[in-house]
């Protein structure tokens, strides 16, 4: 298996295990936006433009996710008790 082959599965692999966790806290939404940009350079860096170009927009779409998230747990927690 070459390095880049390697990347890719790495970054594939996270994607999917941030996209599972991403109701548990709001930094698994980081996370899957992260791994998105590295399957986005992998897309690139493999000669699949296209893919690459669409992992690009899902890494926008989930950062515009974690920006709206309420990020800290003690005011989830007060609304809960509301």
């Amino acid at each position: 298996m070459s390095a880049l082959t390697l990347f890719g599965l790495f970054a594939v692999s996270a994607m999917l295990v941030f996209y599972a966790l991403e109701s548990r806290s709001h930094w698994f939404v980081l996370g899957f936006a992260a791994s998105c940009v590295l399957g986005s350079i992998y897309g690139f860096l493999q000669g699949a433009w296209p893919f690459g170009l669409v992992e690009g927009i899902w890494s926008v779409v989930a950062f515009r996710r974690w920006l709206a998230m309420p990020k800290n747990e003690k005011s989830k927690k007060k609304n809960r008790e509301k």
